[in-house]
Formats: structure tokens, C-alpha cells, sequence
């Protein structure tokens, strides 16, 4: 009997294995997966009743165009191997493709929506192109009908632009890095606008402008830029971080340079309504000089002195009105109380002479001397001549006669 040690058999296993299974392509659902510090990607590969542990290593997981998640449903292609420390085989993945999904398309969404959730498409972030730019970066390969395209159309729109040429790689491996690093230059160099294109071709051909990097150099770039990469049909992650899109390389130029004809025909415009501004503001400043003129003329020294004049003629023509009207009013009022005055002092020589006659006569009725008749006296109260009838019970009173003056009291009173 030959016996074999675990080692020995474990190297015979997995001889067999990879030799076996040097090749396979498994679909399968992702789980349990761990992306290592080394750069190596573990995970499990499982359906519904069995599962199978997967290794993809470093060289193979950089070239992965797409991320990784739990439940994502992938095609691999790989190699069955044993790890003989553990005796455990798995699959040694040289690539992952997602199921019913092209990785492309499935990396662009997924960085898409990451890079939407990070704010990098928001609009309020857009920078504003100045409307006369005078000097404009170009990032593209110098050997591409793009750049002509641009040139051609900068040329015939607008030559009084300085233009300074980026050239980079447009496609494969390391076009991403080159475009990154090209945008991260010419944003020190205070350009007014850059613009990154190229011309149409498959998504793997525009694929560097799919990539984070070239997002991540547009989005901290402090310099307007453009994406002008591909057909209309085409859109790409730059298109969507970058601060205008333009369909097409040389459509670009034209969004962005203005029209040296149509700024001509402006001036020109311009230029006419400029000569009737100045020739209408100088007919307003001369109506407004003539107007300044009449109004000297009336508020001169002369013109406000003669008008003084004509203010104190007038003056005195009034004051001598009024004084001659005052005079003669006061001589007819004079001459009305000068013919009314013998009638006056007459009618009041005669009222005083009948308010002294009837004076006499109160007195002569009134005093005490005067009515001397036997049985009579003057009554009076405190000096006051009164009526009989105005004495009560106890009142004081005095009973005075032409030579005698008796005071008495009022004992009793009745009536007769």
C-alpha cells in the first residue's frame, strides 16, 4: 500500500484540478465580498444550493471596469485552483462581467450615481464662460481631426483669441491619467475657458472621459470648462461634471467664441444708435442751453431791477388811490357829522333837560320834608326806603318824619 502525505495529496488534487478546469466560466450571485489592502478581491460565488469561494488578484481586479456589490448577479471567467495550506479549492478569476449587462455600461451607471449623489452635476456649481474669451486651453491629441475641426471653426469666428494646445491621450489605458493631469496644468495657467474633446467612437473609445479621475480634475478645476467629446448621441461622465456640454468638438467653438461678422454687424448697429444718442443729447443740451438763456433773461440783475420799478410805480399809483379815496370818505363823513352835529347837541341838550325834570320830581316825591301829612311816615330798613308789606314778625325798622326819626319792631303782622 503507498501512502501519501496530506501535502502530497493535495499537490496531486490540485495538478488534476487546474489542469481539469483550466478554464471555466461560472454564473453565479456575489457575496461575502472583501476587497484587501494587497489589492486582491475575496468573495463567494453562490446560486441557490452551492457556493464556491473566488480569488481575484490585484493584477486582474485593477482592470475591472465596474464595483462590486453583494447580490449582483456576474459571469466569471477564471481557473480552478487549490489552496493547499487549507486543501480548499476555489476560482481564480481573470475577469468579471456583469449578467445580461455590459460592464461598461453598468460601470458608467454606477459612477453616474455616484457621482450625482456627491454634488458633482449639480447646476448651481456651474461656472459661468466669459462672453469675449481671450485665451482658451485645448485639451485633445494633436493628430485628430477634432483639433482641426476646432481650429477651423475658431479661425473663422473669432481671431482674436490665443489658443494654447494640450496634447493627450484620447483613448486607452492611460488617456484618463493624461487628460487629468493635462486639465490639472492648464487650470494654473489662467486660461478664460478649457475644452476637452475628441471625436466620435465606441464607448471604449471614449471611455477615459468615463473615468473618476477625469471627473475629479473637471469638478476641482477652477477654470470654466467644456466637454466636447464625441457625437450628439454621445453622453459621457465628463459631459455631466463639466460646466457646458457641447455635442461635438467644433460645435463647441462655436458656443463658446462669438461671431466676429455678427459682432461687426453689431457695432455697426450700435455705432448708429451710439450718433443718434449724441445727436439727441445735443439737441436736448442746446434746447436746455436756450432754455438757460431765457431764464438768465429773466432773473438778471436789469430784469429784476426793472421789475422792481414797475413794482413801486405801481405801488404808488395804489397808495395815491387809496389816500385820495380815504380823503375824500373822510371829508363827507366830516361834512355828514359837521351838518348832523347842531341836531345832535340839540337832541341831547333836550334829553338831559327831561332827565333832570323828572330827577326833581323823584326827589320832591321821595323826600321826607316833602311828604309831611298827618298820619304818614317814611318806612325804611337799613337806610332804604321799603314797603310795608316786605316787614316780617320781629324785623327792625325806622318811621321817620320831616323833623323826627322813631325805630320800631314788628310784633305781630296779619293782613286786613
Amino acid at each position: 500500500m503507498h501512502t501519501l502525505s496530506v501535502s502530497a495529496l493535495n499537490e496531486q488534487i490540485k495538478h488534476l484540478l487546474e489542469e481539469s478546469f483550466s478554464r471555466v466560466f461560472v454564473e453565479g450571485e456575489l457575496s461575502r465580498i472583501t476587497f484587501h489592502n494587497s489589492g486582491h478581491i475575496y468573495f463567494t460565488l453562490k446560486d441557490r444550493d452551492s457556493a464556491i469561494s473566488c480569488v481575484m488578484f490585484r493584477g486582474n481586479a485593477s482592470k475591472l471596469k465596474f464595483q462590486l456589490k453583494e447580490g449582483q448577479k456576474v459571469i466569471i471567467d477564471g481557473a480552478l485552483t487549490l489552496y493547499k495550506p487549507r486543501g480548499s479549492y476555489q476560482i481564480n478569476c481573470f475577469s468579471i462581467e456583469p449578467s445580461g449587462q455590459g460592464a461598461l455600461a453598468l460601470a458608467y451607471e454606477q459612477l453616474k450615481q455616484k457621482l450625482s449623489q456627491q454634488g458633482y452635476f449639480a447646476p448651481e456649481r456651474k461656472k459661468a464662460l466669459p462672453k469675449f474669451p481671450q485665451k482658451i486651453a485645448l485639451i485633445t491629441s494633436a493628430t485628430g481631426a477634432a483639433l482641426q475641426d476646432m481650429l477651423r471653426v475658431a479661425n473663422a469666428r473669432y481671431r482674436a483669441l490665443e489658443i494654447d494646445i494640450y496634447d493627450v491621450l484620447v483613448q486607452g489605458e492611460s488617456a484618463a491619467a493624461s487628460i487629468a493631469h493635462a486639465i490639472q496644468t492648464a487650470d494654473t495657467k489662467e486660461y478664460d475657458i478649457i475644452v476637452i474633446g475628441r471625436g466620435g467612437g465606441s464607448i471604449e473609445d471614449l471611455w477615459a472621459f468615463n473615468e473618476e479621475i477625469v471627473a475629479d480634475a473637471i469638478f476641482y478645476a477652477h477654470t470654466p470648462i467644456v466637454s466636447a467629446v464625441g457625437h450628439e448621441i454621445d453622453w459621457l461622465i465628463s459631459d455631466f461634471v463639466a460646466d457646458l456640454r457641447a455635442p461635438t468638438p467644433s460645435a463647441a467653438m462655436e458656443m463658446i467664441l462669438p461671431d466676429s461678422n455678427e459682432l461687426l454687424m453689431t457695432l455697426d448697429g450700435l455705432s448708429e444708435q451710439l450718433t443718434q444718442l449724441l445727436r439727441q443729447k445735443a439737441d436736448n443740451k442746446k434746447q436746455e442751453l436756450e432754455h438757460l438763456k431765457q431764464s438768465y433773461i429773466q432773473h438778471s440783475v436789469e430784469k429784476k431791477m426793472q421789475q422792481q420799478r414797475e413794482t413801486i410805480t405801481q405801488l404808488r399809483e395804489a397808495f395815491s388811490q387809496n389816500i385820495e379815496f380815504k380823503i375824500s370818505s373822510k371829508t363827507k363823513e366830516l361834512q355828514n357829522i359837521k351838518d348832523r352835529f347842531p341836531q345832535a347837541i340839540e337832541a341831547l341838550l333836550t334829553l338831559a333837560q327831561n332827565q333832570l325834570i323828572n330827577l326833581q320830581k323823584m326827589l320832591e316825591s321821595n323826600h321826607p320834608k316833602l311828604k309831611t301829612k298827618k298820619g304818614f311816615a317814611q318806612l325804611s330798613r337799613n337806610k332804604k326806603v321799603i314797603d310795608i308789606s316786605q316787614l316780617n314778625v320781629d324785623d327792625r325798622f325806622e318811621l321817620q318824619s320831616e323833623s323826627i326819626v322813631i325805630e320800631a319792631k314788628v310784633l305781630n303782622k296779619r293782613k286786613i
